[in-house]
């Protein structure tokens, strides 16, 4: 059976998926596709695991709270003619179980057993709770 890795990313700026989503929808917006990027200097050496069924898990405000679907890896050139990579992600954000992570720069790869698990959809539409409270929560195992 072919191996699948997620990535794991800071969301600097987004106070909650819903902020990173807005944003997303007008960044999308700047491409042919319509689809949202995070664009990286360093290209994943682990490409194939991530296109056979990987994420995105994005930390916002110290944990992982969501994930998007990676969708293919493009190659961009910036305007100072250094080769990027454009994570390509699917436009739909699934709301994941509080994960704590302690700050990092770049991503990280992220093992399939250790990505935290979707939320029900049932619980989408929950309250969120206080950061203290959700952050609290989860160093106890709760979340």
């Amino acid at each position: 059976m072919d191996k699948v890795v997620h990535l794991v990313k800071l969301s600097v700026g987004s106070e909650s998926p819903e902020t990173l989503i807005a944003w997303q929808h007008t960044y999308a917006a700047s491409f042919p596709d319509g689809l949202p990027r995070h664009i990286t200097r360093m290209w994943p050496k682990r490409e194939s695991e991530i296109l056979n069924g990987g994420s995105i898990y994005w930390v916002i405000k110290g944990s992982i709270q969501c994930r998007q679907r990676i969708v293919r890896l493009d190659e961009m050139t910036g305007a100072d003619g250094v080769r990027r990579c454009a994570i390509v992600l699917d436009p739909e954000i699934y709301l994941t179980q509080a994960a704590l992570k302690r700050p990092f720069q770049g991503w990280r790869y992220l093992k399939l057993e250790d990505a935290p698990a979707d939320l029900p959809v049932s619980r989408a539409n929950d309250d969120i709770l206080p950061d203290e409270l959700n952050r609290a929560l989860a160093e106890i195992g709760v979340l």
